[in-house]
């Protein structure tokens, strides 16, 4: 009796020892790539590649449409769900994945993690030089297509047909962003009768939001914008930080909960818009890609 018991014993303790060991779990992540860009081309596959080297996680770079025409004439809210779509259909992402984005890019996922019923759970999110809070003006607009976006920015024909339009908000003329912008508004919770506490909750979910700025931007105007910085309504002076924004003080999107638990990381680094030197992607990026440690009991 007395041997069967320490025998008992010993399964015991040898079991809690070997199943509370911490194991490697392998989180995949997905790559959005920005406008004028698409998954085959040398540079969405090959930093989806690096990406994938240096975190030691399986990653793929996930393609909307026909990648570089749809990225500009495919609305964004279309976009959004065309990834919706393929995330569910992913098993390998099934049990929760990471995202990273790039410029534009950062719309369609932010889109996908607050619309997309019954996904994946998203864990971090690393957002390279995204236009979170809007584009107030469009760069080096010299082509008779950006003329155009510009003058008529707000009509539903350019709402339909030209995808940046449904991140331009105009600072000086609030009332027509709210009323004609496709996306946006809705993407940030901004229409003060239509705010969607899913949106809140789903964006809340986030373990960790990583928002890198680029110092030298000057294609997302203004760049602090990648911060969810911007200008107050009415106005295109001061800037206004992310934390002066009504967006954060009034929680719109959880940006404000998520602040506040330590789950956001505001990250500025030198240098052109999505230029960032290996070292930058090692120490901000890679990190939230690592597979994470889990025990077993």
């Amino acid at each position: 009796m007395e041997k069967s018991f320490l025998r008992s014993a010993l399964f015991v303790t040898l079991s809690l020892f070997f199943f509370s060991i911490p194991v490697s779990l392998s989180v995949p992540f997905i790559l959005f790539h920005g406008i004028r860009d698409q998954c085959s081309n040398g540079g969405g596959s090959s930093f989806t590649q690096l990406l994938s080297n240096l975190s030691g996680s399986p990653g793929s770079c996930l393609e909307i449409g026909n990648g570089n025409q749809d990225s500009v004439s495919m609305p964004l809210m279309q976009q959004a769900s065309v990834a919706c779509e393929k995330v569910k259909k992913m098993k390998e992402l099934s049990h929760g994945y990471n995202i990273v984005a790039q410029s534009q890019g950062n719309l369609v996922a932010r889109g996908l993690i607050e619309f997309c019923d019954n996904a994946p759970p998203v864990f971090n999110y690393i957002s390279l030089g995204g236009p979170h809070a809007g584009i107030s003006d469009i760069p080096k607009c010299t082509s008779s297509l950006c003329k155009l976006l510009k003058a008529e920015v707000y009509t539903d024909y350019i709402q339909d047909h030209i995808a940046p339009s449904g991140y331009i908000k105009i600072p000086t003329e609030m009332s027509k962003y709210l009323e004609h912008s496709k996306y946006l508004p809705k993407l940030n919770n901004e229409r003060p009768n239509k705010r969607n506490p899913i949106l809140k909750d789903r964006f809340t979910s986030l373990h960790n939001l990583v928002l890198v700025m680029f110092q030298g931007d000057t294609v997302v105007i203004p760049k602090e914008s990648s911060w969810f910085g911007f200008y107050p309504d009415g106005a295109s002076t001061p800037l206004l930080s992310p934390q002066q924004t009504k967006l954060y003080t009034e929680d719109w999107i959880g940006l404000k909960t998520l602040d506040a638990a330590g789950k956001v990381k505001f990250v500025s680094v030198p240098g052109e818009h999505l230029r960032m030197a290996q070292d930058e992607v090692v120490k901000y990026v890679v990190p939230y890609l690592k597979n994470q440690p889990a025990f077993f009991l």
